[in-house]
Parts: C-alpha cells; sequence; structure tokens
C-alpha cells in the first residue's frame, strides 16, 4: 500500500474534508492512516455534489410512488410507463459552477451528462429541455457585459452538443435576475423513450464478473470537479478552468449507439455513467447497490496522458464513458461492438465477495476500503436552520405601497420585459426538428410536446420555477413551481405524471440558506402529494453563493405529462379569426413576487395567498377533458404580467389580434398573477358547453372577448398587433447583441 500523506492538514483542506470527517475515515480502516489515492476518493464521495450530506435530511419524504412509476429517485434517471409497454426516461441535473467558469464547456458537457444518464438506463435520447438563469444583461456596465459573454457562451455549448447528438432541444425557460450576478444557473434535462422490459440500471453482482470500461480515454480534465462544484465561488475561482470537462459530442454519439447495439444483447449485468467523481462514483456506487466488492487494475485503464497516477484515474472527470458489469465469458462479444464503433474498451477488473474497493497499479495494492461506509456513510449534516431576517421587510410590503403608475406605459414596460419576450434568439440555435417528433416546439408557449411514435401518443413537458415567488416565500414558490410546471402540461392537453428537480440554492452553511432549502423540500413534497405528481429523479445543487452572496432559491420542477392521442396536442396561441376568449378562474389582485412589482420599481417583495390544489385540478381536468372532446382551439396558462399580457402572448404567436373586457376590481389587475386561472379560445358553437363544464368543476367561467382585429387591446390598454409582435419578438436579440 502507499504510504500515509504528509501534511495531512494542508492536504484535508484542499479536499475539503474536516477533521471530523478523518476521524470518520480513521474508523471505516480499522485505524489506519489513508493514503492520497484514499482521501481522493473519500473526498469525492462525501463531496456535497455526490453524498447529499446536508440536503439528504430533507430529500426523505418526497412523494415517490404511483402506479405508473417504474423507478423512482436512487438510479441514472427516474422512469415511468407510458402504456403499450413502452417507458419514459428522464432527469434533470445542473452544470451551474463549471458553466460560469467555463460558460460553453460547462453547458455542453451538462448536456452531455444527462444525456448519458438516459441512455445508460437502455433509453434513447428523444427531447431536451433546458432551465438557464442569468444575471443582469441590460446596460453597459462590466457585469451586464460579461452576462451577455455567459448567455451567448452557455447557448452555444448547449446547441452545439444537443445538435452533434441528434437530440432535439424542445423547450425550456431562461430568465434573469440580479441574484445569479456571480453565479449563473444551467440546468439540463432530457427524456429518453424505452420498452419496459429492456430498462438497464446501474449495478454489480456475481463473483467473477468482469468490470469493463468503454468510451473514451481518461485525462486529467475535470480533476476535482465534484468537489469544486461542492464549494462557493469567489474572485479566485476564475482560475478553476482545469476542473471543467471538455466534451466531444461526436464521441458521444458513437457511444449512444454502440450501447444501444449492446443493450440488445443479453452479455451485461448492469452499466453505470461516469458522471461526478468519474469512476470513483461509477465503481462504488455498482458495487453498493448489491453488496459486492470490486478489484480493478488502474493500469490497464485507457489513458490520454502521459504520467498518469492512481489518483488522476480515479478523479477525472473526462466525458464519454462508462462503467460495465459484464457476464463472464461475454467479453469479447462487448470488446467487438465497442472496436467496431472506434471507442475505447478495456477490462479493467471483476467483482469479488469481499465487499471492499481494492485498487492495484502494476501489481501494487493503492487502495483497500470497504464499499458500504464509502458509498453510505457520507455524513448526514443537520445544519443549523434561521427564518431569514430580509421576510419580514419584503412580505411586509405591498403594490399599494408604490406611487402609481400609468397603466398603459406598465402594459408597455411588461410587455417588454426579458421575462416576457420570445427566446428565439436562443432556441433557433437548437434543432428542435431532428428526429421529426416534436409536435409543440419551443416559443409555441407552455408545454412542449413529443409524439411516441411507438403507442400513437404524446408526451408534454415543461422546466418551470419563478425564483421571486421563491425567495419571499421558499416553501409557497417550491409548490408554484410544481404547480406551475403541471399547468403548463395539462394547457397541452396532457396529464401531468411526474417530476424532476434541481434544487438550486446558496451555501449550505448559512442557516438561511438551509431554512429556505428545508422550506422549499416542504413545499415541493406538498405540491407533488397533492397533485399526485411524484418526484421520480432530481438533483441538488448548493453553494451557489459569490463572495457570500447566494442566489434566489430557485428549485426548477420539470412536469412531465401525457396525452393519449398524438394528434390532441393543444395550442396555447390563437388559431382563429372570430372565436370567443374564455378566462378561467379568479382574479383577485395578487401582485406578491410579481413581475409588475419588479419591472415597475425594482423590488421583489409582498407575500403569496393561501393556495387551492383543489381548484389547480379542477382547471387541469377541465382543459385536459375539453380536449378530448374537441371543444377546444387552444388553450394558455395566467402568469408572469397577467391576463393583459398572456393574451399579447396568444395574440403574437398566433398573429392574430384579441379584443378583451375584463371586470377587475382595481384596473392594474389586469397585471396581476394569482393562481389556476387559463385562458381559452373556444369556437361559437362549443361555448356553452365549456361554460357549463365549468361551473360543474366549480370554476368560474367568463367570457371576456374575441381573437381578431389589427391590435392587442385589454380593458384600456392598446397596442397594434405589429407592435405588439416586434416587441415580442426581436427585443431579445437586441439585448444580446447589442455588444457584438
Amino acid at each position: 500500500m502507499s504510504q500515509p500523506v504528509e501534511n495531512l492538514d494542508e492536504v484535508l483542506k484542499s479536499h475539503k474534508l474536516s477533521k471530523e470527517e478523518y476521524e470518520d475515515i480513521l474508523r471505516i480502516l480499522d485505524g489506519r492512516h489513508p493514503n492520497i489515492v484514499e482521501i481522493g476518493i473519500f473526498s469525492a464521495m462525501w463531496s456535497e455534489h455526490c453524498s447529499y450530506k446536508s440536503s439528504k435530511k430533507y430529500l426523505n419524504g418526497f412523494p415517490t410512488k404511483a402506479p405508473w412509476v417504474i423507478q423512482g429517485p436512487g438510479e441514472n434517471a427516474g422512469v415511468i410507463d407510458i402504456g403499450d409497454g413502452m417507458a419514459a426516461v428522464f432527469k434533470m441535473e445542473s452544470h451551474n459552477h463549471p458553466s460560469y467558469i467555463e460558460p460553453f464547456q460547462g453547458a455542453a458537457t451538462g448536456v452531455g451528462g444527462i444525456l448519458r444518464d438516459i441512455f445508460t438506463m437502455g433509453a434513447r435520447p428523444v427531447a431536451n429541455l433546458n432551465a438557464l438563469r442569468f444575471g443582469k444583461v441590460r446596460g453597459n456596465d462590466e457585469t451586464a457585459k460579461y452576462q451577455r459573454h455567459l448567455v451567448r457562451g452557455v447557448v452555444d455549448g448547449i446547441g452545439s452538443y444537443g445538435n452533434c447528438m441528434g437530440v432535439p432541444t424542445i423547450g425550456g425557460e431562461v430568465s434573469f435576475d440580479e441574484s445569479y450576478n456571480g453565479n449563473i444557473l444551467v440546468n439540463a434535462f432530457s427524456l429518453g423513450l424505452v420498452k419496459t422490459d429492456e430498462i438497464f440500471l446501474g449495478v454489480a453482482s456475481g463473483v467473477g464478473n468482469p468490470v469493463m470500461y468503454v468510451g473514451s480515454k481518461t485525462g486529467r480534465d475535470g480533476l476535482g470537479g465534484a468537489v469544486m462544484s461542492s464549494d462557493s465561488f469567489t474572485e479566485e475561482s476564475k482560475s478553476l478552468r482545469p476542473t471543467v470537462q471538455v466534451g466531444d459530442p461526436f464521441t458521444e454519439k458513437l457511444l449512444l449507439e454502440a450501447c444501444l447495439e449492446l443493450f440488445k444483447t443479453d452479455a451485461i449485468i448492469g452499466i453505470q455513467d461516469m458522471g461526478a467523481a468519474g469512476l470513483t462514483s461509477s465503481s462504488f456506487e455498482m458495487a453498493g447497490k448489491t453488496g459486492a466488492g470490486l478489484r480493478m487494475d488502474l493500469d490497464k485503464v485507457p489513458a490520454r496522458e502521459e504520467g498518469m497516477t492512481p489518483y488522476d484515474f480515479m478523479l477525472s472527470e473526462s466525458q464519454e464513458r462508462m462503467l460495465i458489469c459484464a457476464k463472464k465469458g461475454r467479453e469479447q462479444e462487448i470488446i467487438d461492438i465497442f472496436e467496431k464503433w472506434g471507442l475505447d474498451v478495456a477490462v479493467i477488473g471483476e467483482v469479488t465477495d469481499t465487499e471492499r474497493m481494492e485498487l492495484f497499479w502494476h501489481g501494487e495494492k493503492v487502495c483497500d476500503m470497504p464499499i458500504a461506509p464509502v458509498s453510505e456513510e457520507a455524513p448526514v449534516l443537520d445544519r443549523p436552520t434561521k427564518r431569514p431576517e430580509y421576510l419580514d421587510e419584503v412580505n411586509a410590503k405591498s403594490v399599494d405601497d408604490f406611487a402609481p403608475v400609468e397603466d398603459q406605459e406598465a402594459y408597455e414596460k411588461l410587455l417588454a420585459s426579458l421575462e416576457v419576450v420570445d427566446k428565439a434568439w436562443v432556441y433557433n440555435q437548437y434543432d428542435s426538428m431532428v428526429q421529426t417528433n416534436t409536435t409543440k416546439h419551443p416559443g409555441s408557449l407552455d408545454a412542449s410536446a413529443i409524439r411516441v411514435k411507438e403507442n400513437g401518443k404524446a408526451l408534454a413537458m415543461s422546466s418551470d420555477c419563478n425564483p421571486r415567488y421563491c425567495y419571499i416565500d421558499p416553501k409557497g414558490g417550491a409548490a408554484l413551481a410544481v404547480v406551475e410546471s403541471g399547468r403548463n402540461v395539462a394547457m397541452t392537453g396532457a396529464r401531468p405524471l411526474s417530476i424532476t428537480d434541481c434544487l438550486n440554492y446558496g451555501n449550505p452553511e448559512n442557516p438561511e440558506v438551509m431554512w429556505q432549502f428545508a422550506q422549499g423540500c416542504e413545499g415541493i413534497k406538498e405540491a407533488c402529494s397533492a397533485l399526485n405528481t411524484p418526484v421520480v429523479s432530481g438533483n441538488v445543487s448548493l453553494y451557489n453563493e459569490t463572495n457570500g452572496v447566494s442566489v434566489f432559491p430557485t428549485p426548477a420542477i420539470a412536469m412531465v405529462g401525457l396525452n393519449e392521442d398524438e394528434k390532441r396536442v393543444l395550442p396555447s396561441s390563437f388559431q382563429e379569426e372570430g372565436s370567443h376568449v374564455v378566462l378561467i378562474g379568479e382574479t383577485d389582485g395578487e401582485f406578491g413576487g410579481s413581475l409588475y412589482i419588479k419591472e415597475l420599481y425594482g423590488e421583489t417583495v409582498g407575500k403569496l395567498p393561501a393556495f387551492d390544489y383543489e381548484k389547480e385540478l379542477a382547471l387541469w381536468e377541465l382543459v385536459i377533458e375539453a380536449n378530448k372532446q374537441g371543444l377546444l382551439k387552444a388553450a394558455k396558462d395566467v402568469n408572469l404580467g397577467g391576463i393583459a399580457i398572456a393574451l399579447s402572448k396568444m395574440a403574437a404567436v398566433g398573429d392574430k389580434g384579441v379584443t378583451a373586457g375584463i371586470k377587475v376590481k382595481q384596473s392594474r389587475d389586469i397585471f396581476d398573477e394569482s393562481q389556476s386561472r387559463a385562458l381559452l379560445e373556444v369556437s361559437k358553437e362549443h361555448l356553452d358547453a365549456v361554460v357549463e363544464m365549468a361551473k360543474k368543476l366549480g370554476l368560474k367561467a367568463d367570457i371576456i372577448g374575441k381573437v381578431g382585429g389589427e391590435s392587442v387591446k385589454v380593458n384600456d390598454v392598446e397596442l397594434p398587433l405589429d407592435r405588439v409582435k416586434d416587441i415580442y419578438f426581436n427585443t431579445f436579440a437586441r439585448t444580446i447583441e447589442q455588444d457584438l
């Protein structure tokens, strides 16, 4: 065995291990001091990124079961049954820190990683989404210029990787707030399809079965990546470029096809993506799930660089690599498949019955540790929590504390908000039509959808979170992220089934941030239970702060729903002149955390009202059932900027004017953000049936206007349709490209 390390205090500090954790390590190793390889392994496996040590306490209790859930959290991705022997496999992951340091590669490898999570399960990826948060991009100061650079780099990275892989990016969200000035968020979602009897899991079992390495060669890129992602940013963080991996989508495309060919054989026991912490996490996770031991010869791992050490091989985060547990005697069959696709492949070890990880370097043992404690005994921290002091101040303020603004001025400001305008500049860089199954594409409002060729159904998906709501009410805001993603899916006529999440928060060592996180988890539990949309996979990203300033709590939620008929995917923009517009739901003058206060007064304040899940479920039921009966032409939920902005979006995207009149208590309430509302486009002959159906479900239904004309008119505000379209479609590109 290699010698224990010298300068122990410095080594522990650089590996972000505490003295208490080192005492645990000594106990696990029966009093023996670890060598540098073993310290590296403990550091990676017990990092926040891999062990969830700060968050695990609060993730327990997430609803994870339903009759349609095949695989919940704990695998590479979640799996739900979509009928006819088919399943949807999906997950969301963060790549925040790497994308801030190196936007192109950080975002590209985020896409690469999430795609591997999907096809490792045996599924072919068929749809990607992304949820992006940036800081201030308007203005000529250095912050705005740098944020625009980050937007361009991140979008380029996502587009380059997804397009090369031939997987359509069919939707997502992009939002902006100063809280992300020092720490942007890049969350990537992918969904794949697989037959229910062809799902693969990341397990290693069967004494004597070979462990095989496939994919790209290992280099030193990404060393310490998992540990870097478990720390806050400072001014020195930009020097961390070496911890950002470099992606190669062309190799990953070959790896995808080789793996899918491999899955047609019965030659393997399990397969695991080498993601964060590379060979370390993949090997420990595969063996840990079955209680097996592993022996690996690191000198047999294909190397891209000279002079690499056992430490480098175990902790590298080089991309496009997989670890396979094969059936003994089938090695050559697997080697032939991967060599045919031009990929590296090597037998690097075998399964043992020791329950230990034994690593060798040219015959010398360089690591010997029990697997279960390293995988399962990462410290579960009970960090202190404290309700943030800022909440008293922000909750005490309301829209009435600000000077009134003319409704027409407010309308034009809200319409031009970067939160509202079309992001064609972003999604036009993504191929959304490759594979030819996209039926509701980016920019078409609310959820996106793809057809499932195998069974004639459609899957709808939407990623959502309003960080302003989460800032003023961490529990209520997280619950509403679940609600909003579900409502968007329902607006396409699909029934929401399950979520994956990406929980982005600040520094867990700050009790106020930990309180926000705990509350956010409670909100998700409450909403998923009430709406019967269990959590099947997810990710936690902490330490999203720079120089002590944390991002707004941002629990991004991606909802997946099923439409029984791919020909009945409901549009969200106006379809036909002369149709009627029906408003479903109550308008109560709610402005807490609203875009109205943010855009007009530059603040994020107010309170969220109590929420009625029964009303929300009734709204979903109305749209889904009315769509099945062919009663609706379009449906759009009402959210940011209220009724006036929702109608404007429907008009701009549908290229049709609208005239609407809404009874409100105050004229500004056309911009309010009351929940559980939708705008339905209905032809005259179906109007009575839709209104009657709404009433039976206990929902308020008002016929508020008609589609048609050359302007968008809502009560006393009005703009020519051409002007609305120019603002809506061109503002974003003008902003992001201003210094090119």
